[in-house]
């Protein structure tokens, strides 16, 4: 299938300071694809890269079949790119940064830009020092998508926005996507990539340490364990042997046990935290 976006071993470095270490990705035309990571992890610098607003020292990126940096200006036109802290002129009114954002593309966006906002509630006569975080993160939206763009580029949208605007935002990517609009998505909330995406990477520490459906990476021989002991409870993650377990279990003096999959939430952190990446590589889990 064709691919909307192809990272080949992107490298960047800030000095001293970790950008990202060879990262190879592939996002297929027609995606809801999930970045997942911590704050910090390089998730923006990635998307930068993408976008052709990073040099980058080492790799390949191709989107939309075009090569980023020979080929930014068609790419860019075709894109639809929402930063995760946007800066807008402040005494501009809301109708302004929307109508010059389309300007600049050169193109009549006055309708679909008139839509969006009405799914969003947002008042366009204000100005932009008088919206709140949330109000302004809907204006980024507006801008990135009233141009219909054939990919959208996320970068954490939905920080700040409260839940039935986040519901509001994600009807309106289920929308584009159904029209053949590609979506990749930058995010720590675990619950919406679960519930909106098709495909998801995790990065960590600027590498990916894993890239599959998301159904796939939902899954795990992790095991949450709570054990009561002479009238205390201690908890543990267990990803081991689990005949070994029941044995182990079975020497110590114990008046209940609960074995139980871990929560979304706690699994990825298993994935993020390099404690447990240490066990990882000792026990060989996922």
């Amino acid at each position: 299938m064709e691919k909307a976006i192809e990272i080949t071993g992107l490298t960047k470095n800030y000095g001293k300071h970790r950008g990202v270490k060879g990262i190879s990705l592939q996002v297929e035309k027609g995606d809801i694809f999930g970045f997942l990571g911590p704050n910090g992890a390089g998730k923006s610098t990635t998307i930068r890269s993408i976008l052709g607003l990073l040099h980058f020292g080492q790799g390949e990126i191709k989107i939309l079949g075009m090569d980023s940096v020979k080929q930014q200006k068609e790419i860019l036109s075709r894109t639809g790119y929402m930063p995760s802290e946007a800066m807008f002129y402040p005494t501009m009114k809301v109708r302004d940064v929307i109508r010059f954002a389309a300007d600049i593309r050169r193109r009549d966006c006055k309708a679909e830009a008139e839509k969006i906002c009405e799914v969003l509630e947002l008042d366009t006569g204000k100005k932009i020092e008088e919206l709140s975080l949330g109000n302004r993160k809907k204006v980024s939206i507006v801008c990135a998508m009233q141009h219909k763009p054939e990919l959208l580029i996320l970068d954490e949208p939905t920080s700040g926005l409260d839940p039935l605007m986040q519901e509001a935002f994600f009807k309106l990517i289920l929308n584009y996507n159904s029209q053949g609009t590609t979506c990749f998505l930058s995010s720590h909330v675990l619950t919406e990539v679960k519930r909106y995406c098709k495909n998801a990477a995790i990065i960590r520490e600027g590498e990916i340490i894993r890239a599959d459906t998301v159904e796939n990476l939902s899954r795990s021989n992790l095991r949450k364990v709570r054990v009561w002991e002479a009238g205390e409870e201690r908890s543990f993650s267990y990803s081991g042997d689990m005949k070994e377990l029941i044995r182990k279990l079975n020497e110590t003096e114990l008046s209940d046990v609960l074995i139980e999959e871990p929560s979304l939430d706690e699994l990825f952190m298993h994935y993020y935290s390099e404690s447990d990446a240490r066990e990882d590589r000792k026990e060989e889990v996922l």
